[in-house]
């Protein structure tokens, strides 16, 4: 769908398509509320805080909704005192944990050992490391990860050696532009268009979605809860 038929439906919710008021909706408006309304609807449907409670991989229309956002990237991993932590930072585009895979090396076997690693809480990880049961465990071939300051943070109990893994994370959607808009988020003009990478039918909750934050702001309570009906009702 392109962004002059997103523009176009985002205004018919609005009842502005021939609005000769005050209420004219701004072209970087409709940018900065449909790209608004992409996180919110990512946000609300990985965590489940929708009408069906249904969250990340829940189902498989969650599932075939947001696959297009997972992304895998190889992070280098630094020798700490008990864990291996990342050498930089969370991805630009890091917008949801989803796991890390990696292979352990404890230097005797030939080949290396493919762990289970769970994130789990910064503030456990002494009673981690300390539990028999839970802590890092290269024959059982489980450990555990944290997060901190954007940064992973895999425990090895100096057991065990992991230069490098495998995160797997939902990235940020792709924010549209209209080609000689000022874009909001920038504050340039935008020189090309970009349209939204959703499916046809996602990016019609989204126009819903933008519609009720612009309404919203012009206090349209109406409108509101009309569009907050019609993507509710449709997930």
């Amino acid at each position: 769908m392109n962004n002059t038929l997103v523009e176009l439906k985002i205004k018919q919710r609005l009842n502005k398509l021939d609005s000769g008021d005050f209420d004219n909706i701004e072209k970087w408006q409709v940018v900065e509320a449909f790209n608004k309304g992409q996180v919110n609807w990512c946000r609300r449907n990985l965590h489940g805080l929708n009408v069906k409670q249904t969250g990340d991989e829940q189902s498989k229309r969650r599932i075939d909704d947001l696959q297009i956002l997972l992304k895998d990237e190889v992070i280098a991993l630094v020798k700490k005192d008990t864990y291996y932590q990342s050498s930089l930072t969370l991805p630009a585009d890091y917008f949801e944990w989803k796991r890390i895979s990696a292979d352990a090396d404890d230097g005797c076997c030939e080949k290396k050992r493919r762990m289970v690693i769970y994130l789990v809480e910064e503030g456990n990880v002494d009673e981690l490391l300390r539990d028999v049961l839970k802590q890092p465990s290269y024959s059982w071939g489980e450990t555990f990860c944290t997060l901190l300051n954007n940064h992973v943070k895999i425990f090895t109990n100096n057991e065990f050696d992991v230069p490098s893994a495998i995160l797997t994370y939902y990235r940020q959607p792709t924010r549209i532009e209209i080609a000689g808009v000022v874009n909001p988020f920038t504050q340039t003009t935008s020189p090309v268009e970009i349209e939204c990478e959703f499916k046809d039918d996602i990016i019609e909750l989204f126009a819903d979605e933008a519609a009720k934050i612009i309404a919203g702001d012009l206090e349209s309570f109406n409108q509101v809860q009309t569009a907050t009906g019609q993507v509710e009702g449709n997930n």
